[in-house]
């Protein structure tokens, strides 16, 4: 797979564009995940013309329309920076971009619980940078989190197993949209999206199989909507073990008994939250090469993101 182009604040990356002439470089982001990622940097306030160093910012106002004001002269830089995130996300169109990472906290940046400021100076973590705003609204599917959320382990693998199926969705296209290409790639996603939600899993399943004599461009722009929303829902303990147990009966009449009543306690206990879901999925890999279960074998939920990764290493 070539490697998945990924938008980032430009400050990430270690690229000295804060406003006192800093960073703030994530080495995961750069060292770790960089290995399969090549990042398309952004930095509002430098693209649209606001230099390094420049005067701090802040969000007043409303949070649904926040205005983003300099805090020692006051100026207000709301049209500046608005009118240059609208033309550059028309511009980013043709990055192929599959995600996006945003700088946490940041007026122009954050995609959460950014401060704003009310009319008598008190601060409350209810907006959204304006940059990422608008990002957001006019890329609704693409995967976005911020640096501070990737710290949490379960934020983390959520977002990079995202962005490798959306890589996958966008390489199965290129070349055409042809239906058996679409039941090919459900196919062999079926688990991973099991693990997030069975609902999306059923109308998906039943799109692709009705898909005949549709018009193709409708159907794989309705299945890709429905991928990202349903990979966007957690893929928690309980739905991961419930996915792990159907994978265990493709193995009635192989396992020993050994090995039955072995994965069944594994699985148990990584329903307990005893063990991480590296364990019971590296036991069922196991199997599926001995027994040469080429169904399961071809399943991207075995091995949706590369090990050195260690994604499914938390507990």
């Amino acid at each position: 797979m070539e490697k998945i182009r990924l938008g980032i604040s430009a400050c990430l990356l270690g690229e000295k564009v804060r406003y006192d002439g800093g960073h703030k470089l994530d080495r995961f982001l750069t060292d770790t995940l960089g290995r399969y990622a090549e990042y398309v940097p952004v930095c509002p306030e430098v693209e649209c013309g606001m230099g390094v160093p420049r005067e701090s910012m802040r969000l007043e106002g409303a949070a649904e329309s926040p205005r983003l004001v300099t805090v020692w002269t006051g100026r207000d830089l709301t049209g500046q920076m608005l009118d240059w995130a609208k033309g550059r996300v028309r511009e980013l169109e043709g990055e192929g971009l599959c995600g996006f990472i945003f700088k946490s906290g940041s007026p122009s940046s954050g995609m959460e619980r950014v401060r704003v400021y009310d009319a008598d100076k008190v601060p409350r973590k209810i907006g959204t940078g304006l940059f990422a705003s608008v990002f957001m609204k006019h890329f609704p599917l693409l995967p976005v989190e911020d640096d501070g959320r990737l710290h949490d382990p379960m934020v983390r693998e959520n977002f990079i197993e995202r962005i490798f199926v959306l890589k996958r969705f966008r390489e199965m296209i290129r070349p055409g949209r042809k239906l058996n290409q679409l039941i090919d790639f459900h196919s062999r996603h079926k688990m991973l999206i099991m693990a997030h939600s069975t609902k999306h899993l059923t109308l998906m399943g039943k799109l692709a199989a009705g898909a005949q004599g549709e018009d193709p461009g409708r159907v794989f722009e309705q299945y890709e909507k429905l991928l990202m929303e349903a990979l966007k829902l957690k893929a928690t303990v309980k739905k991961n073990t419930n996915v792990l147990q159907h994978m265990t009966g493709y193995f009635k009449k192989q396992l020993s008994s050994f090995e039955k009543k072995e994965l069944i306690e594994v699985i148990a206990h990584y329903h307990g939250e005893d063990i991480p879901l590296v364990v019971p999925v590296t036991l069922i890999r196991h199997y599926v090469n001995k027994y040469g279960q080429e169904y399961l074998k071809g399943q991207y939920y075995l091995s949706p993101h590369p090990l050195e990764l260690r994604l499914r290493n938390h507990v």
